[in-house]
């Protein structure tokens, strides 16, 4: 039997049952039908000011909508940060149209089509620039339209984020410029029609180690004070990326983010005079949006194999990949879960909680501490509020989409 599901702050019970945005599991699944996803915005809302007292106040806070695309997360969240991350010319179209300010957009990404390149430049977002081909192409296009290039050089660090769920930057990479590439590609961001913003650099993801974080940021000023001495203007801004952890799993420690913000602090205030001018940016997504998400899933079946007791449920990989171990795992660990029906009881039996899709791949929990659970019982996987539905294969197989809400 595994450790106790852990449950996030914040997520409480309700006459017995499990409660999302103050409201009943059983309530939201006759509303919307299972399965669903459910993000409480109180829970992100409380993630933004943790941030904003941990952060030293220059930080600008940039939300990565990677994460989690959902527009009507977008437009509630773009207001409340500073700043939007995209990665594509959709996540563009998106972040727009929920009424994001292009003047506070990046673009990073490293195979930006020509189409998307023009769009950025249209809508006057900020490219983060990852070869010097891409800077190529993209002048071209600012230039036949008569418009500025606003651009961002995205350095591959020269050191990695240690201890990272992935790694970023550092060796060989398909993003960004090596770091000894950098100075011979931003003398030519010098060209008239390119206003040099300054510098993305990223090393790293979903890392807990407040040390690691630490050391990666003050290597990134480094880094970036070294680089200023190469571009054409001063940097207005620093994109240090993000990389801050959440903890999935019972052995997890969370992140240590106040020793995170007051060595920050200390680092920015000692910075190279290179970034006198320069605004510190932090790009996170999944530690404003990814504990605040719920996925809600129905058993439909219970029934015995060769001595284990299977809940099949009917949502499942196709909507939650990383909960099923499928998203970059090595070795599969069950997300947090419980039976969101029965979520005050105690622990009855152990169950192995599978989707209803015809692959093995299929398991949303492994020999899972549960009470009693019956067909009808609504399943909660919790961590669901990034990488999500968005990053798993919803045509497989061909079942419905599931509807999504912001509570």
């Amino acid at each position: 039997m595994i450790h106790p599901a852990r449950v996030p702050a914040g997520l409480d019970a309700l006459g017995g049952e499990l409660a999302i945005g103050g409201r009943r599991a059983s309530a939201w699944a006759a509303e919307l039908d299972t399965p669903c996803f459910l993000y409480d915005r109180a829970l992100i809302e409380r993630r933004i000011a943790e941030l904003r007292a941990a952060l030293p106040p220059q930080v600008r806070l940039h939300y990565a909508v990677k994460a989690n695309p959902l527009p009507e997360l977008i437009a509630w969240i773009a207001p409340r940060v500073d700043g939007l991350d995209v990665a594509s010319g959709g996540e563009l179209a998106t972040a727009l149209a929920a009424g994001g300010d292009a003047g506070h957009i990046s673009f990073a990404g490293p195979g930006k089509r020509d189409a998307e390149l023009g769009a950025a430049i249209t809508a006057g977002a900020t490219l983060n620039v990852e070869s010097a081909g891409e800077f190529d192409r993209a002048l071209a296009i600012a230039v036949a339209q008569g418009r500025t290039l606003r651009a961002a050089l995205r350095i591959n660090p020269d050191f990695e984020l240690k201890g990272s769920g992935m790694r970023m930057g550092g060796g060989a990479k398909p993003f960004g410029v090596d770091a000894d590439q950098a100075p011979l590609l931003l003398p030519r961001f010098a060209h008239p029609a390119v206003d040099f913003r300054g510098f993305q650099i990223f090393a790293g993801s979903q890392n807990l180690s407040a040390a690691s974080l630490i050391e990666a940021q003050r290597q990134t000023i480094a880094l970036a004070a070294r680089m200023a001495e190469h571009a054409p203007a001063p940097p207005v801004v620093l994109n240090l990326g993000g990389g801050f952890g959440i903890p999935y799993f019972p052995t997890d420690s969370a992140l240590d983010l106040a020793a995170v913000g007051r060595a920050l602090a200390e680092s920015w205030a000692t910075r190279p005079p290179a970034l006198a001018a320069t605004e510190p940016v932090i790009e996170l997504g999944r530690y404003l949006v990814g504990e605040a998400g719920v996925y809600l899933t129905r058993v439909i079946d219970r029934k015995w194999s060769a001595g284990e007791l299977f809940l099949v449920a009917d949502g499942g990989l196709h909507h939650q990949l990383a909960a099923s171990g499928n998203f970059g795992t090595v070795v599969r660990r069950n997300y947090p879960l419980a039976n969101a029906s029965r979520f005050t009881e105690p622990a009855a039996e152990t169950a192995t909680v599978v989707g209803c899709l015809c692959t093995p791949l299929d398991r949303l929990g492994e020999r899972v501490a549960l009470p009693q659970t019956q067909p009808g019982d609504l399943i909660a996987v919790f961590m669901a509020g990034a990488y999500g539905r968005s990053a798993s294969p919803t045509a497989f197989l061909g079942h419905p989409l599931p509807a999504e809400r912001l509570t």
